[in-house]
């Protein structure tokens, strides 16, 4: 809308037309004419008149068409066209309609109405515009609410992680590398944005639960005892009951309540089996015992890679999700994937 008077566009090929409305109009708008369609596209383009009253019967290019480029036109496609026009057949004004037109008023036109219908039109279109601001600055509001939220959601999330690997330094890292490599499983795979993002997250969280075991059992040299990893097996369970209430966008605390679980049932702490896992608990599953399997720990040596894929794959399609190991060992082997420990703790995590 022009900050001062509203510019009007007349477009009309008769001049006798032309002259009625701009006595009509010239004291409360500025006025521009046109007298045939190509001038008129023309003149909207160059000068976006906040509305045109549009003629139909026209030379060479009559009032729809005219409409038509105008609405097709990014630019003036906004712009209010009111036809006014000798015809006066419903099927005319119904075609006016369907091109986009606001109004219509039939000729010989009283001079109070065509103003009244101006007024009107330019005042929604005020409106409009007004809201669309409105609604501009609610948007930028919600985003840097959104945008708090998230970090104050980071930060909280690193401190979890940070209290597990205090009290269990031989597996610092393994939770962002584990988040990396599920991310990426989850994309070779062709999963969603928002499914990754949720997967990084419970990848980033999957051992929360040992907070709950002793540092003695996690830091332990050789073989742990049977109670021992009885011990070990409830962490699943913790991690659940610590994320259970956290109102995450995605099933973060039932992804680690299972990342544990194999398809053939053999998993714990439920014993689920094939599709009762969720799709996001398996591919941590994958990204977890790969990582897992190829790392230094205490009670032996580090495995490398190779001996990682080859374990995955053995039990391919049996306790291991068929997809995720596919992609895992694709990422490995065809793309030449490495776990990006240099920025692991640097990395935005959401």
């Amino acid at each position: 809308m022009n900050p001062s008077r509203p510019l009007v566009l007349i477009v009309d090929d008769n001049a006798t037309n032309i002259d009625l409305l701009v006595n009509t109009l010239k004291a409360d708008y500025h006025l521009g004419i046109a007298k045939n369609g190509l001038n008129a596209v023309a003149y909207a383009v160059k000068h976006k008149p906040d509305l045109v009253l549009l003629d139909i019967m026209m030379p060479e290019m009559n009032g729809y068409e005219v409409c038509a480029r105008l609405k097709a036109n990014s630019e003036t496609a906004s712009i209010p066209i009111i036809f006014i026009t000798a015809m006066n057949e419903t099927v005319s004004k119904t075609r006016g309609f369907e091109l986009g037109a606001v109004d219509y008023i039939t000729k010989p036109f009283h001079t109070a109405e065509v103003k009244a219908r101006i007024q009107t039109h330019l005042s929604l279109e005020e409106m409009r515009l007004q809201l669309q601001s409105q609604n501009l600055l609610l948007a930028h509001q919600v985003e840097q609410k959104t945008a708090e939220i998230r970090e104050i959601l980071d930060a909280s999330i690193r401190s979890m992680a940070q209290m597990i690997e205090i009290r269990d330094p031989y597996t610092a890292g393994h939770m962002q590398r584990v988040a990396q490599l599920a991310c990426a499983i989850a994309e070779k795979m062709g999963l969603e944005t928002g499914v990754v993002d949720g997967i990084r997250i419970a990848g980033i969280l999957h051992d929360v639960g040992k907070i709950r075991i002793p540092v003695s059992i996690l830091s332990r040299a050789g073989r742990l005892l049977d109670a021992e990893f009885e011990m070990i097996k409830i962490h699943p369970q913790i991690a659940f009951d610590i994320l259970k209430d956290i109102p995450f966008p995605w099933p973060v605390a039932q992804m680690v309540f299972q990342h544990h679980e194999r398809l053939d049932g053999s998993g714990y702490p439920q014993g689920l089996s094939g599709d009762a896992i969720l799709l996001e608990a398996r591919i941590l599953a994958v990204a977890d015992v790969t990582e897992a399997s190829s790392s230094f720990r205490p009670y032996r040596p580090a495995r490398g890679i190779e001996a990682a894929l080859a374990k995955i794959a053995e039990q391919k399609g049996k306790r291991y999700d068929a997809d995720a190991v596919s992609a895992c060992r694709d990422l490995f082997i065809d793309q030449g994937f490495k776990f990006d420990a240099d920025n692991a703790d640097s990395a935005p995590w959401l």
